[in-house]
């Protein structure tokens, strides 16, 4: 009777040891996973700020451009109004 519970204790053990290893492996999947998505959502924010930080450029570039462009029509018109000023 003792030998039979050692049996059925150590095919018991058996049993969880297979589960525990199969379980083992799927869950090693789930937490790459898991890691790899983190890494790709971090990868996607870090690329997403450094095209904001790109696009601010740009605007900033943009802006001074479009400052610089009137005032070089006004001074453009300045020099017009002399021009005329003197023919007249």
């Amino acid at each position: 009777m003792e030998n039979g519970f050692l049996i059925l204790g150590i095919i018991a053990l058996l049993f969880l040891s297979m589960y525990g290893y199969a379980y083992l492996s799927v869950a090693l999947v789930k937490i790459k996973q898991k890691r790899e998505a983190k890494r790709l959502v971090l990868k996607e924010e870090m690329r997403r700020e450094e095209s904001l930080k790109k696009q601010k450029l740009i605007d900033e570039k943009v802006r001074k451009f479009n400052e610089r462009k009137k005032e070089i029509q006004f001074e453009l018109q300045l020099l017009e109004k002399m021009k005329s000023k003197q023919v007249s």
